[in-house]
């Protein structure tokens, strides 16, 4: 898809905006905990003071959930922020299939069971917060083959649930290795996926290289300590500063023209992700913000809301 003319180069941030869990056990219907989202406004507080326009993809515990809906809908009254849809299967009515890990990729439902959650939860967003959602994101990056059309049918006009370079065929998912960061279409939507940049003085030769090394044990690891190659997701979620400034450069210098960031709400309060885990976690993760934003803007890469993203859409 190529972009308006006067677009430019933009960013988006979209926040996975869900419920609290353990990261090492296994998938719970009843782990449905939002506490997290009470410290979303300081956060969003500091990124919109940097020029940033945020989309919260919201999943069913959080929008159904009053403390949670209040809290966003205050954060959506800004004119800039965005509301969307992330589809966690296992705590996302009707609960008609197994809990397990192949279940937890949405896109591996039956058709009809997979409409079905999308039918609540769309529902479930648009009457907490007066709008209809249009980027879908599914839980864990797990479309499948009946996803694009059901999104289409209900009137969404961009997914994120590509994660660039990146596979989980290994835990029964999708694999988006072969996925890069442009635009495109499928259908009716536009595909927005997640950023995903090689740097490194070797990136010219990835992703084949890349991938061989995985075959190497440790050898992913040690091209990267020497600053051969290495893959940056646009996430502060365990991507160092230093790593994530050299991937925006390096994808503005290719023309990227959308650069997608994406964190998980819950970590924007300690203890509840492995990302951070603590205050000084959480300090770092503001220090990061801080630097990506700073050169974001000193690179002119502007921020891009919702609405001008459906806006630039329909106009390209």
């Amino acid at each position: 898809m190529h972009w308006p003319a006067d677009f430019g180069t933009r960013f988006t941030i979209f926040v996975d905006t869900e419920e609290e869990f353990d990261w090492r056990g296994p998938f719970s219907r009843e782990a449905r905990g939002t506490t997290a989202i009470a410290a979303l406004p300081e956060a969003h507080r500091r990124l919109s003071e940097a020029g940033a326009a945020i989309t919260y993809l919201v999943d069913h515990p959080v929008a159904s959930e009053p403390r949670a809906q209040e809290i966003l809908a205050d954060l959506l009254d800004d004119g800039r922020t965005g509301i969307g849809t992330q589809l966690h299967p296992w705590v996302s009515p009707p609960h008609d299939e197994d809990v397990n890990t192949r279940n937890s990729f949405p896109g591996n439902l039956p058709r009809e069971l997979e409409a079905a959650k999308l039918d609540i939860l769309t529902d479930t967003i648009r009457s907490a917060f007066g709008r209809s959602p249009r980027i879908y994101r599914a839980g864990r990056y797990g479309i499948g083959p009946n996803t694009f059309t059901l999104l289409e049918a209900r009137g969404y006009r961009i997914d994120s649930s590509m994660r660039a370079r990146y596979s989980y065929a290994g835990q029964g998912g999708p694999d988006f290795s072969a996925v890069g960061n442009a635009a495109f279409r499928v259908g009716g939507l536009v595909e927005l996926p997640l950023t995903t940049v090689y740097t490194g003085r070797l990136r010219r030769f990835a992703p084949g290289l890349y991938s061989a090394l995985g075959h190497v044990p440790k050898g992913r690891g040690l091209f990267s300590r020497l600053g051969l190659l290495s893959r940056v997701a646009l996430t502060p979620e365990d991507m160092p500063i230093t790593d994530a400034l050299e991937a925006v450069r390096v994808a503005v210098g290719e023309g990227t023209g959308l650069l997608n960031f994406s964190f998980h709400s819950p970590s924007v309060a300690p203890g509840f992700t492995p990302y951070v885990r603590d205050a000084a976690d959480l300090r770092e993760f503001y220090r990061w913000w801080d630097a990506v934003l700073a050169l974001l803007a000193k690179l002119g890469v502007r921020s891009a809301s919702e609405a001008e993203l459906v806006e630039a859409i329909g106009q390209s």
